[in-house]
């Protein structure tokens, strides 16, 4: 028994003697560094200062593209908001006009510019859509592709 104990005592002591030899030869290969724990330190600190900056300069770019982003989302919507105010106020203009009727003729606005597509029952009736469109507030041209029918 008691070389059963001596045998596994001998075991422990190679094993540990295993592992200092191991980690001696580690350190073996490691290049010897002239600079003091300090100096690694302070390189340290600035490498982290440095890539604090970069994350910095990162964010800060990244919140300038969502800001232009976010506005010209914003113009595009008012520009949809006012073409639909525009493309209202002329159908409801030509709705007043007896001549003229809302369910011949299509009315498009994209950038203020009116498109119509339709029929008109004349010449007449054609130029009367064309001008009651331009008289609309925002309105930048008037794209009249209105064919004369010739039915009243």
């Amino acid at each position: 028994m008691q070389n059963i104990h001596c045998t596994s005592r001998l075991r422990a002591v190679a094993t540990v003697a295993a592992m200092l030899a191991a980690a001696g030869l580690t350190a073996c290969d490691r290049p010897e560094s002239s600079q003091t724990a300090g100096e690694r330190v302070d390189n340290a600190t600035a490498r982290v200062e440095q890539k604090a900056r970069e994350a910095g300069r990162d964010a800060r770019d990244a919140a300038g593209t969502a800001a232009q982003t976010t506005e010209r989302a914003a113009a595009d919507v008012s520009d949809k908001v006012k073409d639909a105010a525009i493309t209202t106020a002329v159908n409801a203009k030509i709705a007043q006009d007896s001549k003229l009727s809302v369910m011949r003729i299509n009315v498009d606005t994209v950038n203020g510019r009116v498109l119509l597509r339709g029929t008109a029952p004349d010449a007449t009736a054609s130029e009367r859509a064309q001008q009651l469109a331009s008289t609309v507030d925002g309105v930048v041209s008037v794209d009249n592709q209105l064919v004369v029918s010739g039915k009243g």
